[in-house]
């Protein structure tokens, strides 16, 4: 295999892969894989050096001080290469066929860990130094304002996040079939856990009682996908594949919804926290993550259930 045969290889698909990602997060992450292959590195420790360089960058965004400034060019840097190595680690995995579910739970959860620390260091950013529009000491007098504003956008980003994956999961199905996708049953995976013991499989079934309500949450807010996979389910069995039609069907319906799924990942979401954090007004993130983005997560879930129902009719009408 070439080269670029294996960095073909090592990406989800061109469908669901945004441009930025495409020109410069994969084809680094794809060099990172390549060495930590060489080095016998696993993708779940790769994983964790991003949690940790992640979380210091966002650390690091915290300091106003003219003196300090420079550091907010080390904390984007920081969790501008976090993020490489989190291409990185799929790409290797794939690459491998190193793939777990631990893998895939650490994977989410290291953005929300980079996400974190970026919030509470926008908060006491606001709080200590304040900002270019509102002042040094509006903020510190209304501090439970900037508390409620970092809480809801950090519950905006989780759910924004969570969706995005359902429908990139749920499309790369219809793409690539099960084993190209990672969609799970929340119903399987309580299953799995209510048969690991607490004392023997700790470690496996703590993250699996997370990893099953979320993935229960996703079911919950996709009524209409849910529909769709149990008659995909009846018709071709558990897990079965779709006709071949009855995918390129999807795809076409699906794809123009992938760029949606993008903006509401990482680049378009970090890009506006760097511009917010540059111009000093930090606290206009968690506005634009409350406000901008939950306008288009409705938009995107209303507009995929409309995807899903149209496909439901289709289905009905083939033999």
């Amino acid at each position: 295999m070439t080269l670029k045969e294996e960095y073909q290889a090592s990406l989800k698909s061109t469908d669901t892969e945004e441009w930025f990602d495409l020109h410069f997060h994969r084809p680094l992450g794809f060099l990172w894989a390549k060495l930590f292959q060489k080095l016998g590195v696993s993708p779940n420790a790769i994983t964790v050096a991003s949690i940790f360089m992640g979380v210091a960058g966002g650390i690091m965004l915290y300091f106003q001080q003219p003196y300090l400034a420079w550091l907010n060019w080390v904390g984007m840097l920081l969790i501008t290469w976090a993020d490489t190595f989190d291409s990185a680690d799929g790409q290797l995995a794939r690459l491998t066929q190193q793939y777990s579910r631990m893998g895939r739970i650490l994977d989410g959860v290291s953005g929300d860990f980079w996400f974190a620390a970026i919030a509470f260091a926008l908060v006491f950013r606001e709080l200590h130094f304040g900002d270019s529009i509102t002042g040094e000491h509006f903020f510190a007098q209304h501090e439970w304002l900037i508390w409620t504003l970092a809480i809801l956008s950090g519950i905006s980003h989780a759910l924004q996040a969570a969706m995005a994956d359902c429908y990139r999961q749920f499309h790369l199905f219809f793409l690539k079939g099960q084993q190209g996708s990672e969609l799970d049953s929340a119903a399987k995976l309580k299953e799995q856990y209510h048969q690991l013991e607490w004392g023997r499989n700790f470690w496996s079934k703590l993250p699996l009682f997370f990893y099953s309500g979320y993935t229960a949450n996703q079911e919950r807010l996709t009524p209409k996908m849910q529909r769709l996979r149990a008659a995909l389910n009846e018709r071709y069995g558990e897990d079965g594949v779709p006709s071949q039609e009855f995918r390129d069907y999807f795809r076409q319906l699906s794809l123009p919804l992938m760029k949606y799924t993008n903006i509401l990942t990482f680049n378009t979401r970090i890009i506006v926290c760097f511009i917010t954090v540059i111009c000093n007004v930090p606290w206009l993130y968690f506005v634009f993550e409350i406000v901008v983005f939950n306008i288009l997560l409705i938009y995107m879930v209303c507009r995929h259930e409309g995807i899903c129902k149209k496909a439901l009719e289709k289905l009905g009408t083939m033999e």
